[in-house]
């Protein structure tokens, strides 16, 4: 596989970067077939691993650690910490300050992570999400404290919004800290709005982009299909009725439709999408099964046409999400009421 730069960072990385979600109990709880997994990606030219504290509640750092015994200078590694680490994601409850993005909490899960990777330093450290409460200053004082340490060589966002990327930016130049240098959004034939903001943001700060999420959750695998039942899988299993949006299994059926002129699988027709947008380093994909790495990989060699590239814009134009509730985050001020409107009482 060629290389391309992350961002500022010096850091070369394949097109392609292996997401570890699905590893553990998420997705595949067998450790060995996790690790013949990582290292059939490693051996077809991936040289970027992306997992998060949360997966699994740890889990799937365990098994990446283990994965990468003997091939870690092989190795972009990047994590992310934001997400309840006391308890499981979307349960009540919990310790609020083992989350978060303070620096009480990044400091001490930063050494968490390590530890459950079987490492000395962490490559790309991301904040997973914004947490509302911590000053941009307070996180990123941290994170450039931890780099300067060793601990970790270069520190990123995932699913800011553009503003807040910006934000960050000054903070950093203000404050005389060190700054983002990649983003990690919600990216694919079906999620487009960053087109508008994030990434035009990234590519004037120079930062890297590893979008999450290219196969839009299952829905660009192919299989989704009008007038066939929903596949089965996990993410349908814990969300009945996700697969069940009509604008969006409309728009996903003219896609399939044009891969299918173009000679492509839908899978690849959806990759090579998301690759070729200049201001993108590389796409995380997140196999579940040795079968699902295989669908994937073949995806680095495909470059769409204009006449496809303007089919595709005519299907979903460009900007537009097809379905709103796909960002990733959802800002405060839209979840709670009271940000939104004055007292009457």
């Amino acid at each position: 596989m060629d290389h391309r730069p992350l961002g500022p960072t010096g850091m070369q990385v394949s097109p392609l970067c292996l997401g570890a979600m699905m590893f553990g109990a998420w997705g595949e709880p067998d450790h060995d077939e996790s690790t013949r997994i990582i290292h059939a990606a490693l051996d077809a030219g991936i040289n970027i691993v992306d997992t998060a504290d949360i997966y699994s509640q740890g889990e799937s750092e365990v098994i990446v650690g283990k994965a990468l015994k003997g091939r870690r200078d092989e190795v972009v590694l990047a994590t992310k910490f934001h997400g309840p680490m006391d308890v499981a994601m979307g349960q009540p409850g919990g310790d609020p300050n083992q989350r978060g993005n303070s620096r009480r909490w990044v400091v001490q899960e930063v050494d968490n992570s390590l530890r459950r990777l079987q490492t000395d330093w962490i490559d790309l450290y991301q904040v997973h999400r914004p947490d509302g409460i911590t000053t941009d200053e307070e996180t990123l004082s941290a994170l450039t404290d931890l780099q300067r340490a060793g601990k970790i060589r270069a520190f990123g966002s995932s699913t800011f919004p553009a503003h807040h990327v910006v934000e960050a930016q000054w903070t950093a130049e203000r404050r005389g800290l060190g700054r983002y240098v990649t983003e990690q959004p919600p990216y694919s034939l079906l999620v487009r709005r960053i087109e508008a903001d994030v990434l035009p943001v990234a590519e004037k700060y120079g930062m890297g982009v590893l979008p999450w999420s290219p196969l839009a959750g299952g829905w660009l695998t192919g299989k989704v299909r009008q007038g066939q039942d929903a596949p089965d899988s996990n993410r349908a299993r814990l969300r009945p009725g996700f697969f069940d949006d009509q604008v969006k299994l409309e728009a996903v059926e003219q896609l399939n439709l044009l891969a299918e002129d173009a000679g492509l699988s839908m899978v690849h027709l959806a990759l090579a999408f998301v690759m070729q947008h200049p201001g993108v380093t590389a796409p995380i994909i997140g196999p579940r099964t040795m079968a699902q790495l295989e669908s994937q990989l073949g995806a680095v060699d495909v470059t769409l046409t204009s006449d496809v590239l303007d089919r595709i814009d005519e299907i979903v134009p460009p900007g537009r999400n097809v379905s709103p509730g796909d960002d990733g985050y959802t800002p405060p001020a839209l979840e709670q009421p009271f940000l939104r409107r004055r007292r009457t009482s």
